[in-house]
């Protein structure tokens, strides 16, 4: 009797970038590394432009369908953030969605603590509160380039503080922020959070309730995928409505087609926190960039981008350079800055060699993300070899 055949072994799968490259058509010509600035463009968002298009010159002004894909967005980021959907509200940006939350609270005579790692949207924000009688505090790193240490932020936070405003990895270095640390000190004192987390979404998994913050601000422009002109506010169930936002608009109300000019009845959910007419055409963009990062995956994009961003970091040490991002996984989220002597020339230089990348304070910023490769990273060394004189070195 013959022996029955060894099953066929099944095939392992492919790397991540193997799987998902040829859907982002840049890296037909170039070598893309600036997701901290934009992600690079899909065939599934270039299709939903298309598809924003067609409907519109198919359907005309179809308000009752497109009020659908508004929806459609809310219940994307809130699967994507573990929140649900009557906690998002659907702004244009990180600024709007901010600024609308900072309306509504009553700051007379209280703090705001803001960490020095912020972007300059929040800086200015609530700053612009002092005018209403806030008192602004600000926590500076001990070290550049190194998290902000829970003690820095537990000598600001204290019982007249309101408010603690913090991102999740700072745009300038890289640096990720102790979140559960700084909660747990502003729980303490009775204070809020609020956590901007433009540069982790879609790279590092995101839980509200694990989190435990009570609003988070985001958008999809960057690792998301989407593109400009759609970002989102997630409010804490329990705090919608003791929150009366001042800057508002018509999609704020609690029924948009009441068409009432004679008061203001905001919508008992997170949707108060809206302005004006949605921006639709991203809607559309921002649904599909989410549903592809959803479906890539974001902790394997987490994991794989580390091993990226390790890499990079011993590339630079080989070349005596010196990286102002942590080096601990802990400590970092998915971009590396670079110390440079002339940020801006060594970025036009990569881009010589047809490498996109960007800089801040003084910094080169690579950001790889789930698309970019092991090569992509040998690519931007080999640059930076050529570039040495633009590097500082590591012991200066």
């Amino acid at each position: 009797m013959a022996a029955s055949p060894l099953p066929l072994p099944l095939p392992l799968p492919l790397p991540l970038p193997d799987r998902i490259r040829g859907r982002f058509p840049i890296f037909d010509s170039k070598v893309y590394v600036n997701s901290c600035s934009q992600g690079a463009l899909s065939d599934a968002v270039r299709a939903a432009y298309e598809g924003y298009l067609t409907d519109w010159d198919e359907r005309g002004a179809p308000w009752g369908y497109w009020m659908e894909k508004q929806e459609e967005a809310r219940a994307s980021f809130a699967g994507l953030v573990g929140a649900t959907t009557d906690e998002v509200a659907v702004t244009t940006s990180v600024s709007a969605g901010v600024s609308a939350l900072a309306s509504g609270l009553d700051l007379r005579g209280r703090k705001v603590v803001v960490s020095n790692y912020e972007f300059p949207t929040i800086g200015q924000i609530w700053h612009a509160q002092e005018a209403r009688g806030a008192e602004i505090v600000h926590v500076a790193a001990a070290e550049p380039g190194r998290p902000i240490p829970l003690e820095r932020f537990a000598e600001a936070i204290d019982e007249r503080t309101a408010l603690v405003s913090i991102t999740a990895v700072c745009y300038r270095n890289g640096a990720l922020t102790d979140i559960a640390g700084v909660v747990e000190l502003a729980r303490e004192h009775g204070a809020l959070v609020l956590l901007d987390a433009y540069q982790a979404a879609g790279t590092i998994p995101l839980d509200v309730r694990a989190l435990d913050v009570d609003f988070l601000a985001t958008g999809v422009l960057k690792y998301l995928l989407g593109s400009a002109g759609l970002g989102f506010l997630y409010v804490r169930r329990g705090l919608v409505e003791s929150i009366l936002p001042t800057d508002t608009g018509w999609f704020a109300d609690r029924d948009i087609f009441e068409m009432d000019i004679f008061d203001y009845s905001p919508a008992p959910t997170a949707a108060r926190f809206q302005s004006g007419t949605p921006p639709i055409p991203s809607i559309y963009a921002g649904v599909a960039g989410m549903e592809l990062m959803q479906e890539i995956g974001i902790a394997e994009t987490r994991t794989h981008v580390l091993g990226l961003t390790d890499r990079l970091i011993a590339g630079v040490d080989e070349l005596d350079g010196r990286v102002v991002t942590p080096r601990e996984h802990a400590s970092r989220g998915a971009l590396v800055c670079i110390a440079s002597t002339d940020d801006h020339a060594l970025v036009a230089g990569l881009a010589a060699d047809g490498i996109e990348a960007s800089c801040r304070d003084g910094n080169l910023r690579i950001s790889p993300h789930c698309y970019n490769s092991a090569g992509d990273i040998d690519a931007v060394l080999a640059s930076l070899r050529r570039q040495r004189a633009l590097l500082v070195r590591g012991d200066a």
